[in-house]
């Protein structure tokens, strides 16, 4: 396995580094940042991101909350387990693994994309109990827009070469590369934020995780899974999301008893990143909402 990002090198300017520890657990050595006071709310990030992707909205929520952010196994930080552990029950099970380990029980999951499916596994598993789920452009049915069934497939055929995250990883030397990847989310993000996804995306441990994870999951299976969550679920869906068709939402909000749909306007894939302050609303609404035990009745907005 090639080298890992180096955290007083690679992460001397990371996004929130005053927050940041390191945690073994699950035969891992976890990055992780916690800050704030209040009911825990663990935030999972998608697949090929960090930390780094909380960065704007983490101070927000931390007004209110103990969050709690870890970068997923082979990625940012965080090491590298062997192929099995990149499995959506393996990763599931890992988080919660981490979560013991620091003593913590989370009142509130939020997951962007491939998050949102790690959060919901672990919850349909019990080996989470959260009061309530904030799904943010989540991934959770087999993919169907064509970036989506592009990038499923060729995972599997590249994750078996083992020069390939080198050469990926040396594509992503080329900033401009990086920003189309990014635009083809439908998302625009800021020049600093695209700075630590192309320090990422050039690093091959980080290439390997991301296509190792990718490869790994089967998401036709977990989608069979869904109508099993119990839990209180939003679904945020942004209209330009490109990687995640926004229709998905409605797909699965159908499927969980316990769901709600809210569409978040002029923003892509990336939305947490483009519009911090709106998603942080979304979630107070949602930790308003399951204080008061107001979500048993189905309901959709947007």
């Amino acid at each position: 396995m090639s080298a890992g990002l180096v955290w007083n090198r690679d992460g001397a300017d990371w996004p929130n580094r005053e927050t940041s520890q390191f945690i073994s657990a699950a035969g891992l050595r976890w990055h992780v940042q916690i800050a704030g006071n209040g009911p825990v709310a663990l935030m999972i990030h998608g697949t090929g991101a960090s930390t780094h992707s909380w960065r704007r909205i983490m101070p927000l929520l931390t007004r209110r909350f103990t969050v709690v952010a870890p970068d997923l196994p082979g990625h940012g930080f965080t090491s590298t387990p062997d192929r099995s552990g990149l499995t959506l029950s393996s990763i599931a099970r890992e988080m919660t693994e981490l979560m013991r380990a620091l003593r913590m029980e989370p009142d509130l999951v939020i997951g962007h994309s491939a998050g949102a499916a790690i959060a919901i596994r672990a919850t349909i598993d019990r080996r989470m109990r959260p009061r309530a789920i904030a799904s943010i452009n989540g991934a959770l049915l087999p993919f169907g827009t064509p970036i989506g069934q592009f990038f499923s497939p060729l995972a599997k055929l590249l994750v078996s070469a083992p020069m390939v995250p080198q050469i990926m990883a040396w594509r992503g030397q080329n900033r401009a590369t990086v920003e189309r990847v990014i635009l083809g989310t439908g998302s625009k993000i800021e020049p600093r934020d695209l700075d630590y996804y192309s320090r990422l995306f050039k690093n091959p441990r980080h290439v390997a995780g991301a296509l190792g994870m990718m490869a790994s999951w089967d998401l036709t299976k977990f989608a069979a899974d869904l109508p099993l969550l119990n839990t209180d679920i939003t679904l945020i869906a942004a209209t330009n999301d490109r990687a995640i068709s926004p229709a998905d939402a409605i797909t699965v909000g159908r499927l969980i008893p316990n769901a709600r749909i809210v569409k978040v306007e002029r923003a892509g894939h990336l939305a947490h990143e483009e519009r911090p302050e709106e998603i942080a609303r979304i979630v107070d609404e949602i930790a308003d909402a399951a204080s008061a035990d107001q979500f048993r009745s189905k309901r959709y907005s947007g």
